[in-house]
């Protein structure tokens, strides 16, 4: 059997496909080319050509295919999540909650899981409900999806950076590009090309009405010298609230204190549902953050004021009344509160106690940016929902042409959200594509 790595150096011009591969009727004439070799177009050409759709050619602007799936997940790539009713998946989706919901009722996690399973690969969930390969690698996952392309058929060709998508007035479009040796024709195309700017500028040029894309799912950089000490520090259950003008942010869970401020899941949902909120002040304001793991007010005083009869003898920092805070973080707020952590709990005041209430319940640190350029996972934005029949996934300003993935204007949060919507977009889309043919012929 061919190894599927091969697939990355397929060309439409210069090779044929695979003997068991259908012929396409002309060198440069294909019935359905995919533009991007993501998850999105992959699923999208995989089921297409499952389906009988006879010559289908995908083309990648990188040398790599699939590159975010190799990388996501620490490399080990969160394919989807155990979510399995589609009202509480488009939960997870800042944008495009009420029209996701149809997608998700034709192809959800349930679905996708089942997908691999059939292709050989076993995906296990975790106690968060992330779903990853069971080999634990992201390598797994992408030599699944090559050898189910290779095995229907479809061709590759790497290093082609698609610049020019034109509709032709007899029907169907040319596409021509950097690393292509001659222009294109195809019956039907499929744009994929995830956030980068190529893509939107095509759908754009074809007629769509774009959402400005800005970054979501990143990190938020804070004024608090305090919590750099303690970086590397994950805590949970932590409540998050973001006031930005008359929008109200808030997320409970787990953060992950950096150098720069916080990060984590609980941060990226938070950053995700703010994304347009936080670009527009310009990544400018105030986060409360609760580290009471859910006791409120009323609950930490009652535990400093027990600690202080019960732990009388022992010093202030030896004794900690919380056991979800490190130690180093305990340290950390006592030092803000002015607190002399050498101190005894039987001289802790009633001014030290306010304090540390305060810190430890609505903690109040400017954001002055967010993370590093570059480390954001997704961004918001991309071609407008209402100019997707989400059906099928077809273009409602340019027949023939189909769209998925991050160039939509979708975007989900960690957790496997952005995957489930690549696959259940792409295995939408490739159906459609099919039945169109099929009634061509």
């Amino acid at each position: 059997m061919t190894d599927p790595d091969q697939l990355e150096s397929v060309t439409a011009t210069t090779e044929s496909p695979s003997s068991s591969a259908p012929q396409p009727e002309a060198a440069d004439s294909w019935n359905l080319v995919v533009i991007g070799g993501g998850a999105a177009g992959f699923m999208a050409a995989i089921t297409a050509a499952e389906q009988g759709v006879p010559s289908v050619l995908v083309l990648e602007g990188t040398p790599e295919l699939l590159n975010k799936v190799r990388i996501s997940g620490g490399g080990r790539c969160n394919v989807t999540h155990a979510c399995w009713d589609p009202a509480e998946l488009v939960g997870h989706y800042p944008r495009g909650q009420r029209a996701l919901r149809g997608m998700f009722s034709r192809f959800a996690a349930g679905d996708a899981i089942a997908w691999f399973a059939d292709r050989g690969l076993v995906l296990i969930e975790e106690a968060d409900g992330r779903m990853f390969p069971q080999q634990n690698r992201s390598e797994a996952v992408i030599q699944c999806l090559k050898q189910a392309a290779l095995s229907a058929g479809v061709q590759v060709q790497t290093r082609v950076m698609v610049q020019r998508l034109s509709a032709q007035l007899e029907g169907g479009f040319l596409v021509d590009g950097r690393g292509l040796d001659q222009p294109l024709l195809a019956q039907k195309v499929m744009l994929a090309t995830g956030g980068h700017p190529s893509g939107r500028k095509m759908a754009e040029n074809l007629g769509h009405q774009l959402v400005p894309p800005v970054p979501s799912l990143f990190s938020l950089s804070l004024n608090a010298s305090v919590l750099a000490a303690c970086s590397g520090i994950a805590v949970d259950d932590v409540g998050l609230d973001l006031k930005l003008n008359d929008q109200r942010f808030r997320h409970v869970g787990r953060v992950l204190i950096t150098h720069r401020g916080l990060s984590g899941p609980a941060t990226l949902r938070l950053s995700a549902f703010a994304a347009r909120a936080l670009h527009g002040s310009r990544y400018r304001g105030e986060l409360r953050v609760d580290w009471s793991a859910g006791l409120g007010r009323s609950g930490v005083e009652q535990r400093l004021q027990q600690w202080r009869q019960a732990e009388a003898r022992r010093t202030v920092a030896a004794a900690k009344p919380f056991d979800h805070l490190p130690r180093r973080l305990w340290q950390a707020f006592l030092n803000l509160a002015g607190v002399d952590g050498e101190g005894r709990w039987a001289d802790f005041s009633a001014k030290a106690q306010r304090k540390l209430v305060e810190i430890l319940c609505a903690q109040c640190l400017p954001i002055v940016g967010r993370g590093p350029f570059g480390e954001e996972f997704v961004t918001a934005g991309g071609v407008a929902l209402g100019d997707v029949n989400l059906a099928t996934m077809e273009s409602r300003r340019c027949p023939g042409l189909f769209i998925a993935g991050e160039l939509l204007d979708v975007d989900g949060v960690t957790g496997g959200f952005n995957f489930q919507a690549c696959w259940s977009g792409g295995w939408l889309a490739g159906q459609a594509i099919a039945k169109a043919d099929s009634m061509m012929a």
